[in-house]
């Protein structure tokens, strides 16, 4: 059985080798941009995940949600930091964050359970 990380891996991967082998410069342009953004500048790449995360949860995009959640992880930031960042979310986003949430913890759950395995 695949998990959804794996799942989530591997379409994000195909999907995005199939649309930057397009030759649109805009799409690249924008895609680089999203890349640069989270590099490290006057603010550390740790904090502008943790950023990315809760603006994905407020704009309840699950792919954003995911993504971010393995970039926080891989920056360091621990499962208590996580639910700091996902209660400032629920404050900003309101109560129809809380499907996403959903969805979000149990991400976290098998990225976890990945990672201890």
């Amino acid at each position: 059985m695949t998990s959804r990380v794996q799942e989530f891996h591997e379409f994000r991967t195909k999907m995005n080798k199939r649309i930057l082998d397009v030759d649109n410069r805009a799409i690249k342009r924008f895609f680089g941009v999203d890349t640069l953004t989270y590099e490290p500048g006057a603010l550390d790449a740790k904090t502008k995940e943790m950023l990315g995360l809760v603006s994905s949860m407020v704009l309840r995009c699950d792919d954003c949600i995911s993504y971010h959640i393995e970039q926080c992880k891989k920056e360091g930031v621990t499962d208590e930091e996580m639910f700091d960042i996902f209660s400032v979310a629920l404050v900003v986003g309101g109560s129809i964050v809380i499907p996403h949430l959903r969805r979000g913890v149990a991400f976290l759950d098998e990225l976890n359970a990945q990672t201890t395995a």
